[in-house]
């Protein structure tokens, strides 16, 4: 698979079937992505990656605060660094929007359906069922250039996964708990719980899977300059 097929191929997975993925492939994915760019080659990812028990242990604490009080859904504990700016100015804002629009609309859950929408929301706690769910974090100490080696290595994960007919999708929703994934994984307070990623096989016959998020064309974020 030439690397613009797997690029156009890629998208966010919110459905995965219950295949598990061979440990053997697992480790050599992770392998292979640590090879992505790192400014000074600091290498800031830190992951903890989580299958069959390990993986129902967190999953299951989480699932169980939501039954408490599904609301809860919305912002669990609170993240520890601010996900979106509060003031987030055009064309961003209509974006964000759009694709929340296009989610819901594939799962035919209209705008008023409160406990649908939460009950959906909660899929993200669940690794929306794939076998391995993973959870990055960052040292407190690093700035935002390490933030662009942690991203550039989430990318070179996702590309390697599609690459052996695997999906993911990155995450931000787990940064809304931090106390519980610390007590559960032993995540150091000198480390931020930067993000979660999903990663298993995906199922193709989910129409949540169907839809594509848009993009906007080179010409409204970039300029060519040849003169």
């Amino acid at each position: 698979m030439k690397v613009s097929d797997a690029l156009r191929a890629r998208h966010s997975v919110r459905a995965f079937t219950r295949q598990e993925v061979p440990r053997e492939l697992l480790l050599d994915l992770l392998d292979q992505a640590r090879r992505a760019p790192s400014g000074g080659n600091l290498q800031p990812w830190k992951l903890y990656v989580l299958a069959g028990p390990a993986r129902e242990r967190l999953t299951g604490a989480i699932r169980e605060k939501i039954a408490q009080n599904a609301a809860v859904a919305l912002t669990g504990e609170g993240a520890e660094y601010q996900i979106y700016p509060p003031d987030l100015p055009e064309p961003y804002a209509a974006r964000r929007a759009r694709v929340g629009i296009q989610l819901y609309e594939s799962v035919r859950i209209g705008r008023g359906e409160r406990a649908a929408r939460l009950q959906q929301l909660a899929r993200n706690y669940e690794f929306f069922g794939a076998s391995v769910g993973m959870i990055v974090t960052v040292e407190r100490c690093m700035q935002p250039g390490q933030y662009t080696d942690l991203g550039l290595f989430m990318q070179s994960l996702a590309l390697l996964a599609v690459e052996h007919g695997l999906g993911t999708c990155m995450q931000e929703s787990w940064a809304n708990w931090p106390v519980t994934i610390r007590a559960l994984l032993g995540v150091p307070e000198t480390e931020l719980v930067f993000c979660g990623i999903s990663l298993g096989y995906p199922d193709g016959a989910h129409p949540i899977n169907a839809y594509r998020t848009e993009r906007a064309d080179f010409a409204e974020f970039g300029r060519l300059l040849e003169t």
